[in-house]
């Protein structure tokens, strides 16, 4: 089965190109408003998105800019191919590689894997809520009682806008890292339980 090519009348075409005519200008004022100083930042921090992909990769950008990258970007589209579009598959991929920093390098492995943490998890939210950003809020490790490191993944209110299904996934995701990088499982013991429920 061949694929047809969409095509757009006289007048659609011409409103999208206003439309896109119209953002870059918003975009080039909301940069010299920036680079006056007088916000916390002194650029645009949302860069355009044009695709599912890039929306992910410039959404998990403004927490680590480093990854803003054309391959991952193609990487994830090349992934749909493979495996389908929104395919759970997808995003535990492009999770491993960005956790191995086959694209871009981090302070650290832990560093790594948060970010390949939070590029799966904007995949399977489509790049379009706040859940891997602020709703995912990081992991810390901790020790067993064998004294083996494992993992601690911290959620905050925004977490919400993921969804069920997508709070689920995540959580087999920061999963499958653990043991794709060797971590622990954690051992709960009746103390823990005790200090936890105290507070």
């Amino acid at each position: 089965m061949t694929k047809q090519k969409t095509e757009f009348t006289p007048e659609t075409e011409k409103y999208f190109d206003s439309l896109n005519k119209e953002i870059q200008k918003n975009y080039e004022i909301a940069e010299k408003a920036r680079s006056k100083g007088l916000d916390s930042a002194d650029k645009v921090e949302v860069s355009l998105a044009l695709t599912m992909a890039a929306k992910v990769v410039k959404l998990v950008a403004t927490v680590y800019p480093q990854i803003d990258r054309k391959e991952v970007i193609d990487r994830i589209l090349e992934l749909e191919k493979k495996y389908g579009a929104l395919d759970s598959s997808v995003s535990f991929k492009i999770a491993e590689e960005v956790a191995q920093q086959k694209y871009c390098k981090f302070e650290d492995d832990l560093e790594a894997i948060d970010a390949g943490i939070r590029i799966g998890f904007a995949y399977s939210t489509l790049g379009v809520v706040s859940s891997p950003i602020e709703g995912y809020t990081g992991i810390k490790t901790g020790k067993t009682q064998n004294g083996k490191t494992y993992f601690k993944a911290f959620f905050s209110g925004p977490i919400r806008s993921a969804g069920t299904t997508a709070t689920c996934v995540v959580l087999i995701l920061i999963d499958y890292l653990r043991q794709l990088f060797g971590y622990a499982k954690y051992d709960p013991v009746e103390k823990r339980f005790m200090i936890i429920m105290r507070g």
